[in-house]
C-alpha cells in the first residue's frame, strides 16, 4: 500500500442523472442500492460544462480541463478546409488524461465505458471504451482484453435508433448493455491490481431522453417497465458499493453525473433559424437527400455568414477561418453582436428560449480558441437545442420527451470535496493520489507530484 496509506479511489458514473429525481426514486423506494448515495452526507449538484454534453462532459472529468484546453466542444468537429464534419472521439483530445498522469507518477487505472475514449489507446491499466465506440475490437486497451469481452457477449452501445417509436425495444436493449457494463466490471475488478477505478452507466441517459415522461408519470403505462429497468440500473449500482466496502483498507468513493436532465418542452434548431434570418445558405440537398443529410455542413455556401454545430455552438463564417467565408474580423464582431439580440429575442409560445449567447473570448480563453466557436447559445430549461442541415422548422419534437440541463447532476464524494463543474472533479482524483497542476514556462498546465506523494506498487496480471 502507499507508504502515506492514501487510499484506492474509484468514480463511478451516472450519465445525465439529476439529484432531484434521484431523490424522488429514492422517495418511492424504487432504489435502495441509489439511497446508499443519496442520503449519504454531502450529496450535492454539480454543473455541468458548456455545452452541456456527453462528450465536452466526461473529456474536462479525465482530463481535469475544460475545452478550451482539450479541444472538444461537442459532438462534431468541421473541417475548415472541406466542411466535412466527424464525430468527437479520443483522438482529438489535445491535453494527457488523468490516466496518463497517473500512470506517469506510477499508479494504474481500470476505466469502463467512460465517453469519448474511443478508439481506445494505450494508458497505465485497462480501457473499455464508451459512447461513441462502435467496433469492440478497437474498444478495448490493452487487446487481450477482446477475447473475454466478447465471449461475454459485452455490448458497446444500445440501440437508440427505434427509440421514440419502440420503447420496447429501447427497454430491452437498455438491459442487456447494462448486463455488460457488469460483465466488465467483474472482469476488471476483482485482482484489484489498479489505484483508480472509473465504471460509468450511461443507460440512465438513454433512458430519460426517449421515457422522462414514462420515468416521472407513474400514470404512463410505461411506468411500470421503465422502473423494472432503473431496478438492475440500481441492482448494478450496488454490485459497485459493496465491492468498495469490501476493498481492504478502504477507498475513496466519487459518484457524478455529467449532466443533469429535464422535461422537453421543444427542440430548437439554430441553423434553421440562421437560414430563415438570411444568415445561412445552404446548396440544395439534391433527389436522394435523406436523413443523413442533417450533417452535410459540405452544402455551406459561400454567401453564408455564419452557422452552427450541436448543441447551439455559431461560428462566424470568417474569412481567416474557414475556405468559403467571406466575412473580416471586423464584420464578424458586428454580426455577433446582432445574433446575440436576435437569438435572445427568441421565444416560443411566448417564453424566451435562451437564457443567454455567450461569446468565445470570455468562455473558452485557452489554447483550443483556434478551434472553439464563436458564440455558445444557453437554452432556458427544457428547451433542446440542435443544429441539423436539413429541418425545415426552426421548433419541433422527434420522439424526445427529455433534455440535457447545465443544472442539477448528482455528486458525491465520500471525502467531501464539493467542485463546481467537471473539470473540478478531474482535479480532486488528481490531488487524491498528491498531484498538481501548475503552469510550465510556456504556460501550459501539467501534472507535478504535491509533497509526500508517494506510490502503491502493482504487479499485472493478465
Amino acid at each position: 500500500m502507499h507508504n502515506d496509506a492514501r487510499q484506492r479511489m474509484v468514480v463511478l458514473g451516472l450519465d445525465g442523472l439529476p439529484l432531484d429525481l434521484a431523490r424522488d426514486l429514492c422517495a418511492a423506494g424504487r432504489t435502495p442500492h441509489l439511497s446508499r448515495i443519496v442520503n449519504a452526507a454531502g450529496t450535492r449538484t454539480i454543473e455541468a460544462e458548456l455545452p452541456e454534453l456527453s462528450p465536452v462532459n466526461w473529456t474536462s472529468f479525465y482530463t481535469a480541463a475544460g475545452p478550451e484546453e482539450h479541444g472538444v466542444f461537442g459532438f462534431t468537429r468541421i473541417n475548415a478546409a472541406t466542411y466535412a464534419l466527424s464525430l468527437a472521439d479520443f483522438t482529438q483530445v489535445r491535453v494527457p488524461t488523468l490516466f496518463d498522469r497517473l500512470g506517469e507518477a506510477g499508479f494504474t487505472s481500470r476505466v469502463v465505458n467512460l465517453p469519448n475514449t474511443y478508439p481506445a489507446r494505450p494508458i497505465p491499466g485497462m480501457l473499455v471504451s464508451g459512447f461513441v465506440a462502435t467496433d469492440l475490437a478497437r474498444a478495448v486497451h490493452p487487446p487481450f482484453l477482446l477475447g473475454p469481452l466478447a465471449g461475454a457477449g459485452y455490448r458497446l452501445e444500445a440501440d437508440t435508433s427505434r427509440g421514440g417509436d419502440d420503447p420496447a425495444h429501447l427497454l430491452v436493449e437498455l438491459r442487456a448493455t447494462l448486463e455488460s457494463r457488469r460483465k466488465a466490471l467483474r472482469l476488471l475488478w476483482p485482482d484489484l491490481a489498479w489505484h483508480l477505478f472509473v465504471f460509468v452507466l450511461t443507460e440512465t441517459d438513454r433512458l430519460f431522453h426517449f421515457l422522462w415522461d414514462a420515468v416521472t408519470d407513474v400514470a404512463n403505462p410505461l411506468h411500470g417497465p421503465c422502473m423494472d429497468v432503473l431496478a438492475l440500473w440500481d441492482t448494478v449500482i450496488g454490485e459497485v458499493l459493496d465491492l468498495v466496502a469490501a476493498l481492504p483498507g478502504g477507498a475513496r468513493l466519487m459518484v457524478l453525473a455529467d449532466h443533469g436532465f429535464t422535461r422537453l418542452v421543444t427542440e430548437v434548431d439554430i441553423n434553421t433559424w440562421l437560414r430563415q434570418e438570411g444568415l445561412l445558405q445552404l446548396a440544395p440537398a439534391g433527389p436522394a437527400a435523406d436523413a443523413g443529410m442533417e450533417l452535410d455542413a459540405s452544402r455551406i455556401l459561400p454567401g453564408s455568414v455564419a452557422f452552427a454545430l450541436d448543441p447551439g455552438r455559431i461560428y462566424l463564417h470568417t474569412r481567416r477561418r474557414f475556405a468559403r467565408g467571406g466575412l473580416s474580423d471586423a464584420e464578424g464582431v458586428a454580426l455577433a453582436a446582432r445574433l446575440r439580440e436576435g437569438l435572445l429575442g427568441l421565444t416560443y409560445a411566448g417564453r424566451p428560449v435562451l437564457r443567454d449567447v455567450l461569446p468565445a473570448d470570455g468562455l473558452y480563453d485557452g489554447p483550443c480558441r483556434d478551434i472553439a466557436p464563436d458564440l455558445v447559445c444557453v437554452p432556458h430549461e427544457g428547451f433542446d437545442l440542435k443544429a441539423k442541415f436539413n429541418r425545415p422548422a426552426v421548433f419541433g419534437r422527434f420522439g424526445r420527451t427529455g433534455t440535457h440541463s447545465v443544472h442539477g447532476g448528482i455528486f458525491h464524494d465520500s471525502e467531501g470535496g464539493a467542485p463546481h463543474r467537471l473539470r473540478d472533479a478531474g482535479r480532486l482524483v488528481l490531488e487524491h493520489f498528491g498531484l498538481s497542476r501548475r503552469p510550465d514556462a510556456g504556460g501550459r498546465l501539467v501534472t507535478t507530484p504535491t509533497q509526500g506523494a508517494s506510490c502503491m506498487p502493482i504487479t499485472m496480471h493478465k
